[in-house]
């Protein structure tokens, strides 16, 4: 992190811890046991992927269960505790065609009568951390699930991705939150073993910075930023800003970007995103959508563009490629280089037909303008998405959820090769949340 940055963030945060506004949530801590919770969430999971133009498919089934365990506080002016974050999981049939990051693949070379790297039947993974706190400001080293724009955990698999290393969070004046950090370690969803040579995708280290302000119930902004050891370095940016109506409708403007440079001694660049062995690479991705409210119903609006000399490409970023916080994202991100898209997003809650619990969500993204490596011709890509939700409100079962989504995606001649690839999506997912105390 530049010098200037570094000293930015310390001013904010003693400012922060010197100007503190509200209660402190530490005088509030009840006690090591007496505040602590545990519980597990139940994940049945199944993507299939029918790939289109001679490429194999992917398909895989898995059964998982994923804790989450946390200490209370001590009492005094600081506070001590620990956490703790895992999870266990075995494959549901022979899972062949495995893949899609679900399921870890052996990675002996072992291979089955057809060709197919043998995926494993059973795996656990986890870690623990220590916390401490003073105030309204919590430090924590270990192993964590992250929720940071630059640097994020993927969810949307069997299990969490999980980072190692030192976050601290600030909400010593109210609205305002103050995030820093450096991880050091990174665990992908179908990675056994923490930043494994194989599996892994070579993490050295991340620091992490950022803040996010809510000015009042309609604005609200934040920036974060990250410098990726011999890789790269990010900045995001987002502004909200929502507008009440008549009828208790709403219209809700948002904006969100990323600023990215490569390093010099990131790793020669190949990629078919963007020219190939450019100097000084640089990218510019960034969003602007509307959204309006009536009700069960919900219509947005979206426009993205890059700009620069290669896409976005989040896999240099050593995570597990959910660190972008933009609207055209689903099965593609939309992330081509110098790619323009436009997005129509259509929402249904069915609880105000009845049916609470119950919502849909439709898509269509078409993206185009994409330079392709060594090709003169235009690429395109287009999307349409389809989600239904049903989540339990009540009873033994409450908060239990299935959900089902369908994802139908093309891109034309130049770039069918160069990303995804021309693919039919299902995605399954039945999570079942148990609190054990």
């Amino acid at each position: 992190m530049p010098t200037a940055q570094k000293l930015t963030l310390a001013v904010l945060i003693n400012a922060a811890l010197i100007s503190s506004v509200y209660a402190s949530e530490q005088s509030e801590a009840k006690g090591f046991l007496e505040d602590a919770s545990g519980s597990v969430l139940l994940r049945t999971g199944f993507i299939d992927r029918d790939k289109k133009n001679g490429v194999e498919d992917t398909r895989s089934t898995a059964q998982s269960a994923i804790f989450k365990l946390e200490s209370g506080y001590t009492q005094g002016i600081v506070g001590f505790g620990v956490g703790a974050v895992g999870d266990g999981s075995f494959k549901i049939g022979k899972n062949n065609h495995a893949g899609n990051q679900m399921i870890p693949l052996h990675n002996d070379g072992a291979k089955d009568a057809n060709g197919h790297v043998d995926a494993y039947d059973h795996w656990t993974r986890g870690g623990a951390s220590v916390k401490a706190r003073i105030s309204n400001t919590e430090v924590r080293y270990g192993t964590q699930v992250l929720d940071l724009p630059v640097l994020a955990s993927n969810t949307g698999r069997m299990v969490p991705e999980y980072f190692e290393g030192v976050l601290a969070t600030s909400r010593e004046i109210k609205g305002l939150e103050l995030t820093a950090g450096k991880f050091t370690k990174n665990q992908m969803s179908d990675q056994i073993n923490t930043d494994s040579d194989v599996n892994g995708n070579g993490l050295d280290s991340a620091i992490v910075w950022g803040a996010k302000y809510k000015f009042d119930d309609q604005f609200n902004a934040s920036y974060y930023g990250l410098d990726s050891k011999n890789a790269l370095e990010r900045h995001y940016v987002n502004a909200n800003y929502k507008y009440p109506l008549a009828n208790k409708s709403s219209f809700t403007v948002d904006f969100s970007g990323y600023h990215t440079e490569w390093d010099k001694q990131a790793l020669t660049y190949s990629s078919p995103l963007g020219d190939k062995d450019v100097d000084g690479r640089s990218n510019n991705i960034w969003a602007l959508s509307g959204t309006y409210n009536q009700d069960a119903h919900t219509v947005m609006l979206a426009y993205q563009q890059n700009t620069g000399n290669t896409g976005y490409d989040y896999g240099q970023n050593a995570d597990g490629f959910q660190s972008i916080y933009l609207p055209n994202s689903y099965l593609s991100d939309f992330i081509g280089n110098h790619e323009k898209s436009v997005q129509v997003q259509y929402n249904l809650d069915l609880g105000s037909y009845g049916v609470p619990g119950l919502n849909w969500t439709t898509a269509y993204v078409y993206g185009w303008d994409i330079k392709v490596a060594n090709n003169p011709e235009e690429g395109k890509e287009r999307e349409f998405f389809n989600q239904v939700k049903y989540t339990v409100q009540s009873g033994f079962a409450k908060d239990a959820s299935l959900r089902l989504r369908n994802s139908i995606y093309r891109a034309n001649n130049a770039y069918d090769g160069a990303y995804i690839g021309d693919t039919n999506e299902w995605r399954i997912f039945l999570d079942i949340p148990v609190k054990l105390f």
